[in-house]
């Protein structure tokens, strides 16, 4: 074979690989709103970026006629490329291929994309789009799958993990994504589930749709399995590209800076009047949140699961932090199972990537119940206290209201090593709120009283400008500054820039044992 014939043939095999499973299952991908594994990869990185690696693997498999069902890349694509100017990894399972089945080839391609991002600490993002593990290959596939998980597990905290689901995501599928950092779904066309629909109808007799079993409403809002939901596959890869601005390259760095028109020395006079005056009353957080932001932006996670905690990113003279805040506006805020779960992986997330923690506290405590009870609220909020008190990033607290019992301690305080505290001068730091507290203090005073409502009313005033109040913790030193409202984004962004260069470490050890 001459020169020319060389390069014809090199032509040939490019032009086979480009076209995946073919003209006609692409057509058939179009027509049901979706892109093509390639189009994804293109659209999610900067234009003329992208360089492929492994796009002319094939499977070895020859059983179930096999041998003569070969296609080039095999059913997955991987490469480099740049966001925002900035390195990245990414592989994109073609459903044109095999309905994206994972065979042992891809999975090492994935593999290997894994190895070379840990080693150049740049982030993996994987664009899901799989039928699961290929059965023609049985135990070849699932150890395909199994080395995958290991290199997510090995890259978890080392570089910063993030999977999309633009298509079925099932079976051994799942869990690759589950072990990532955060996980991404396109509403009404993506789906995850170990056993789908016809195995549960068969196993327990329920019937049940794909949407309803493992849909974007039920990961995001249900399970919690899921961070984003997003209405198509652009505003997708549009979330992807603005997430990782907020985000370092991997452990070993910095988030980066942003420059901001913005003024750092902003007051927020509007935060003055958000919070009522009567304590039983809510608010919305978020108000507080856009409102202390670098422009107003704030990129939310978790926004549908577990709403009566608030998580996610802004940023604060150009600097990115995430945020932890309690929901007054959703069961007023109390911490339960979900809420504790959700922002305690949040936290460790930011701690693992030194992203600065903001702590926005209005909480009343734990939420009660039989149901929370039974449920392990014990374990599930020692894992948001096991969280903040272990993250050594700095951490910057304001009660805005509420923080009584152990609420208070796990919310980022003082004593769990929050670098500076502030509050509001209409806090109420306390054991428990004054009504629950003079109930038990003063039973007996009351029960004996001419008037029990009038003196329990006089006591609870007493208690209230006695402990319901942020002065006496400012005495003790466990509040550093009670903060007009009007001053917050000023001292927020002069707190975390005094923080700078903070170093702190835990002792040397393998690794805690966080309470599951």
């Amino acid at each position: 074979m001459d020169r020319e014939q060389q390069l014809k043939a090199l032509e040939d095999k490019n032009a086979a690989a480009l076209l995946g499973g073919g003209k006609a299952r692409i057509d058939k991908q179009h027509a049901q709103n979706k892109l093509t594994a390639r189009e994804r990869v293109d659209q999610l990185l900067d234009p003329g970026t992208f360089v492929e690696l492994g796009r002319l693997v094939t499977h070895d498999t020859t059983d179930f006629g096999m041998a003569d069902k070969t296609f080039l890349g095999d059913g997955v694509i991987t490469g480099y490329g740049r966001i925002h100017g900035r390195q990245v990894y990414v592989f994109s399972q073609d459903f044109t291929v095999f309905g994206g089945s994972l065979s042992y080839a891809n999975a090492q391609k994935i593999v290997k994309i894994m190895q070379l991002a840990m080693r150049d600490g740049a982030p993996v993002f994987g664009l899901n789009d799989s039928g699961g593990a290929r059965i023609q290959e049985g135990i070849r596939s699932l150890a395909g799958y199994a080395d995958i998980f290991l290199l997510n597990t090995l890259a978890s905290g080392v570089v910063p993990q993030i999977s999309a689901i633009m298509g079925p995501c099932a079976g051994g599928a799942v869990y690759s994504p589950a072990i990532t950092d955060f996980i991404a779904m396109v509403d009404q066309s993506s789906y995850m589930f170990v056993t789908g629909p016809q195995v549960v109808k068969t196993v327990t007799r329920e019937e049940v749709t794909q949407e309803v079993l493992g849909g974007s409403i039920t990961h995001t809002g249900t399970s919690g399995v899921a961070h984003f939901r997003v209405p198509d596959e652009a505003a997708m890869l549009g979330l992807l590209r603005e997430l990782l601005t907020y985000i370092p390259q991997s452990n070993m760095e910095a988030p980066p800076f942003v420059p901001t028109e913005d003024p750092s020395d902003r007051l927020t006079p509007s935060l003055v009047e958000l919070i009522p005056e009567n304590p039983n009353l809510p608010y919305d957080i978020l108000e507080m949140i856009h409102t202390i932001a670098d422009e107003g932006r704030f990129l939310e996670v978790h926004r549908d699961f577990a709403r009566n905690i608030v998580v996610g990113f802004l940023r604060l003279g150009g600097r990115s932090v995430g945020v932890v805040a309690n929901q007054p506006a959703y069961l007023a805020g109390t911490l339960d199972r979900e809420a504790s779960r959700k922002a305690a992986r949040f936290v460790r997330f930011c701690d693992a990537f030194n992203i600065p923690l903001l702590t926005l506290v209005d909480v009343p405590g734990f939420l009660p119940g039989v149901a929370q009870e039974h449920g392990g609220i014990i374990i599930h909020g020692a894992k948001l206290l096991y969280a903040f008190a272990e993250a050594t990033v700095p951490k910057v607290t304001l009660i805005t209201r509420k923080a009584y019992g152990g609420a208070y301690d796990v919310m980022a305080s003082k004593h769990i090593r929050a670098d500076i505290n502030y509050a509001y001068p209409g806090a109420e730091i306390a054991v428990m709120g004054p009504d629950g507290a003079v109930n038990i203090i003063f039973r007996r005073e009351i029960d004996e009283a001419e008037d029990a409502v009038a003196r329990k009313a006089e006591l609870v005033q007493e208690y209230r400008e006695t402990f319901a109040n942020p002065y006496r913790a400012a005495a003790l030193g466990y509040v550093d500054e009670v903060l007009h409202p009007r001053e917050t984004r000023i001292r927020l962004v002069q707190a975390f820039n005094s923080l700078e260069n903070k170093r702190d470490t835990n002792p040397p050890k393998k690794h805690g044992n966080i309470p599951l």
